[in-house]
């Protein structure tokens, strides 16, 4: 069954367009890279699935048109963000940016805690005195305590130690393989990308021009559309 469906979405910036085109769907339990070159539109995408931007073309979650919503509705339809830069809530505790958002559900602070113990330990420390890796675990955390449908991820790898990527990239895989939420995920490592995704999209300059199973992208298309 098909969670998102993203269809010519276009998107601007005032009066500067950033999307011309934008097609992509998501079924439920599914794992999507969306992929791209820096500012080729990943981030705006993102945005207008939020309703953080103003947008046009076929946009629905579970068949509703999210067109018409704020994104705080959006959010409780249950789409949960991990936006780039973490965002966390610096003045507020580890435990008080979990429950800032959350929604009843299968995702609970014991459950989170399981997924990520070191959130357990620091429960009570302000999110500000968290590393950067902490907070991304947080981050992530916190959107899980929405109790999504859709779990979208903005770079959520970027500029962390390598033994932390790599536990959220467990984390991710864990999600794949126990859950039934449907995952869209923005990354630069294609490696990692090509382990858990079923699927991706690549942009090129706000417009879709490529969609397929994960095997079926080769690295000519990576080299031409991904590739620095």
């Amino acid at each position: 069954m098909t969670l998102l469906r993203v269809e010519n979405l276009t998107a601007t910036y005032g009066v500067s367009q950033a999307l011309f085109g934008v097609d992509l769907s998501l079924a439920q339990g599914e794992v999507t890279a969306l992929m791209g070159r820096n500012g080729m539109g990943k981030t705006t995408t993102v945005k207008a699935i939020c309703r953080m931007i103003r947008s046009e073309g076929t946009l629905s979650l579970n068949n509703q048109n999210l067109h018409a919503l704020p994104s705080y509705k959006v959010a409780r339809l249950g789409v949960g963000l991990v936006p780039e830069g973490r965002r966390c809530f610096a003045d507020l505790t580890v435990r008080e940016n979990l429950i800032a958002a959350a929604r009843p559900g299968e995702w609970t602070l014991q459950k989170v805690a399981e997924l990520f113990p070191r959130l357990e330990e620091r429960q009570g420390q302000g999110a500000a005195s968290l590393s950067g890796g902490e907070q991304q675990m947080l981050a992530i955390g916190r959107a899980l305590m929405t109790n999504p449908q859709l779990l979208i991820l903005d770079e959520a790898t970027e500029g962390l130690a390598p033994i932390v990527r790599q536990e959220i990239w467990s984390v991710l895989h864990r999600l794949k393989q126990e859950t039934n939420v449907s995952i869209l995920l923005i990354d630069k490592s294609l490696k990692e990308l090509a382990l858990v995704s079923d699927r991706a999209v690549i942009l090129e300059r706000g417009k879709t021009v490529w969609s397929g199973a994960m095997v079926d992208l080769g690295h000519d298309i990576t080299e031409k559309y991904v590739g620095v």
